[in-house]
């Protein structure tokens, strides 16, 4: 059904939606290509930003009248609905397309299996499937918040060799008082995950990281939505002084607190600058089931978790982790602190990704295989 043109063409188009990565949310990535029946690109074009034309009209748009009877190659079904742009299957018909190829169909349900049904009707050829398994990877955190209503979750951490994922906070004068922090990753390795930062809709730590290095939890340099910085914090320790408390009417901060949080620090922490979301229970699988589904309410598509051991362990066991980013430095730590299990964590893991990074083992896996098809 598919020649190797159609495959690279289809390539080229998923290469094009990454570029939307950040921009489009919480809308899918899509790109798409227009190609005449020698293979040669007439248009391209990918969805640039949330709100804004999206791919195909951008493709068909460059390809102009040469797009009469060629090709358009799209990562994702086209929709048929006017939402905040008129339907894109009226503009594919308009402009005189032969055949289309897709590669995966849309989960949405206004547009799921009828826009294809759509351009058939209009005497279009349709062919569906081609990089299906990429295209669902592309698209995989608009599906998840469209069909199971929360974001896709990334699982991020730093850790020795012998599981551990701190080194002891150290004293610079002696005193044991002091909280100079100690980087277990590579200046290579925090480059990437900034770069992460910049892409996603929230970032998640636990009190007690939070207590203990006084983080910022910012993108640097910034990304092109604004970035949610959320605590777990049942009891509402998190101190007024801290610098995500003193930064949350530049940074968004999320305080969730659970049902015994005392009102006057949750108050204090109101009148600061942050917003508070009441969990109904204290148990820590729920109250993170809880708040996945307050996310995606929110219409969060992609939220990253950055706690400590514990903080990892309840997210896991809360089965709302979809992605992992593991930096391994070639350090050992013996000390009685929690380590994180990463034997057990990665044996139900597909890794799709090891690398070098400044000295860091760099593993990038999935858990969610069932929503990728695989």
């Amino acid at each position: 059904m598919f020649s190797s043109t159609d495959t690279m063409l289809m390539h080229r188009a998923c290469k094009l939606a990454r570029r939307g990565e950040g921009f489009v949310e919480p809308n899918p990535m899509v790109g798409a290509v227009v190609a005449n029946s020698d293979g040669k690109v007439l248009g391209e074009g990918w969805h640039q930003r949330f709100g804004s034309a999206h791919a195909e009209v951008h493709a068909l748009a460059m390809a102009g009248e040469a797009a009469r009877d060629a090709t358009l190659f799209v990562t994702l079904e086209p929709c048929c609905h006017t939402g905040k742009t008129p339907p894109c299957t009226d503009a594919i018909v308009s402009a005189g397309i032969r055949r289309v190829v897709v590669a995966a169909t849309d989960p949405f349900p206004a547009v799921s299996g009828k826009s294809i049904s759509i351009l058939q009707q209009a005497g279009l050829h349709v062919d569906v499937g081609l990089l299906q398994h990429e295209a669902i990877r592309l698209t995989a955190p608009f599906r998840m918040l469209t069909m199971a209503k929360r974001p896709w979750v990334i699982a991020k951490w730093a850790m020795t060799i012998d599981g551990y994922l701190a080194f002891p906070h150290v004293s610079t004068d002696g005193s044991g008082e002091s909280h100079q922090y100690q980087w277990i990753s590579s200046e290579v390795s925090r480059a990437i995950v900034h770069d992460l930062r910049r892409r996603v809709d929230a970032i998640v730590v636990g009190v007690q990281t939070a207590l203990a290095d006084d983080p910022l939890l910012t993108a640097r340099p910034s990304g092109p939505r604004p970035l949610v910085r959320v605590v777990l914090d049942r009891q509402a320790r998190l101190p007024v002084s801290s610098r995500l408390v003193q930064t949350a009417h530049e940074h968004p901060v999320l305080v969730a607190v659970g049902p015994r949080a005392a009102k006057d620090q949750v108050k204090q922490l109101q009148d600061n600058g942050c917003d508070i979301w009441h969990s109904s229970t204290d148990q820590s699988s729920q109250m993170l089931i809880d708040l996945a589904h307050e996310f995606g309410a929110r219409q969060m598509t992609n939220v990253l978790v950055e706690g400590g051991a514990h903080v990892l362990e309840s997210c896991f066991k809360a089965d709302i982790i979809d992605e992992v980013w593991a930096f391994l430095a070639p350090k050992l730590l013996d000390t009685n602190k929690p380590s994180l299990r990463l034997r057990e964590i990665l044996s139900n893991t597909r890794v799709e990704a090891i690398d070098q990074t400044g000295g860091d083992l760099f593993v990038r896996g999935l858990l969610r295989h069932d929503l990728l098809g695989r």
